[in-house]
This record gives structure tokens, sequence and C-alpha cells, in this order.
């Protein structure tokens, strides 16, 4: 009876032999996935860092891990940019952020006060002012004004402009001119008190011509009216709150 039972003890004690060997080859091979899983990590990080050092000549990395402040080879700013401005002379000093393309701001700029309290919003075109801005009270984010603008491509800088009637707001005829700025007036500019949100007078411009202003009689508006705050402000003031500081880390790369 012993004799019949040895050789499928045997059996059972090789088959489990074979089961722990294939486990500690399985958990070998994991532990080297993981080492080369790290491995490839690291290198993926080194060539954006290689890349980065390829592409700019200096950029520095948010605590986000976003390249920011970059300045390319031939010394133009690119992507998106924080410029920290110091208060000087009296002059309140203001972080701004936005996108730079080939050195000129591009799209939506935001300004705040070195406290982090949102006070403007701009938006860009080609290095220039373009549609709607709008400027804040520096506490408690209050609308002060709203300026419409229009931006021209220093490329193909020319624009046919309107020309109008002496004494009224009529076009007569239309003409195409140089453009020697950036950008012009444009649209309504409205000015706001910011105790009420009252609207205290409108500027009409039309390619930076300022037309004729009806009567003062005509612009007061005696009701107040509702405090206007904008939903990007609304949105800001409520994820927000105290001192806004951006920490970077400086990528110079040389010259």
């Amino acid at each position: 009876m012993f004799q019949t039972k040895a050789p499928l003890f045997k059996k059972q004690t090789y088959l489990g032999k074979l089961v722990i060997e294939k486990q500690l080859k399985i958990l070998e091979m994991n532990k080297i996935f993981k080492i080369h899983k790290v491995t490839l990590i690291f290198m993926a990080i080194q060539i954006s860092f290689l890349h980065a050092d390829a592409q700019y000549k200096s950029y520095k990395i948010s605590v986000k891990g976003d390249t920011i402040n970059a300045i390319d080879s031939k010394g133009l700013k690119q992507g998106k940019w924080v410029v920290h401005v110091d208060a000087l002379r009296g002059e309140p000093g203001y972080e701004a952020e936005g996108i730079f393309v080939n050195d000129k701001k591009e799209g939506l700029w935001r300004k705040y006060t070195l406290a982090g309290d949102i006070i403007a919003i701009e938006n860009y075109k080609n290095g220039g002012k373009d549609a709607l801005s709008q400027y804040f009270t520096p506490l408690g984010g209050d609308l002060l004004r709203e300026e419409n603008w229009r931006a021209y491509n220093p490329d193909a800088p020319y624009d046919t402009i309107p020309v109008y009637g002496t004494g009224s707001n009529e076009i007569l005829s239309f003409k195409i001119v140089k453009a020697k700025e950036y950008s012009v007036k444009n649209g309504n500019w409205t000015y706001y008190d910011p105790r009420t949100g009252r609207i205290e007078k409108i500027e009409k411009y039309d390619r930076g011509l300022l037309l004729d202003q009806p009567k003062p009689a005509e612009t007061v508006i005696d009701e107040p009216m509702k405090k206007i705050v904008p939903k990007e402000v609304q949105e800001y003031q409520k994820k927000n709150s105290g001192k806004r500081r951006v920490k970077v880390r400086d990528g110079q790369t040389g010259n």
C-alpha cells in the first residue's frame, strides 16, 4: 500500500515546485517591468527637457509642470507667460498672464494686483488690443470701464475707413489708409460708476475717430443699475482668495 502512494506524493511535490518556480518568475518579471517602466518615464521626462532646451533659449517651469516664460532661439517670447512688474515711483505693481506668439500678445490676457485681485481682462490680436477690454477696481472687482478696440495685421497694415460729413455722422465715402498703430479705438467705450454700476458716459469710435456725441442730457441715466460683474470675474472670486502667487523655477539654457 505504501509503495503505491509514494509516486503520487513525489508527483504532487514536483508539481508544487513548478508552481512556486512559475510564481517566482512572474514576480521577477513584474519587478523587471516596474524598473523598466520607471526608467521609461524618467527617459521621457529627460527627453521633454532636452526638447525644451533645444527649442528655447530660456524658460521656466510652473508648479504644475507647465513650461512658461519661454524665449526661443531667435529671442522671441513664445507660449504662456506670467509677467511680474514691481511697484515703482508710486505706480502700483501687477502681474499679467496670457499667450505670446512670436513676441506679440495674442488672445485673452488677465491682469492682477500683486495681492491677487483681478483688475483687467484684455483681448489681443497681432500684438495690439482687439475687441472688448474690461477694467475693474483693485478692491472688490467692480467694473470701471469697457473699451472696444480694432487691431491691425502688421504684415498688411491697411484699412478702409469711412469719410464722414462735416458736423454729422453721415458717411459720404470710403478711403484706404495705412494704419500707423497696432490697434485703434473702435466701437463703444462705456464708463461706469463703480459704487452703483450706473453708466456715467458712453463714447463711440469708428476706427480711431470719435463720433459726434449726443447732448449731455441725453446720455445721463438717472436710474441706478445693477452692478455688472462679468461671469469670469465671479468664477475667479469664488476660486481664488488671498494672495495670488505663481511659483516657478528657471530653465535657463544659455545663449
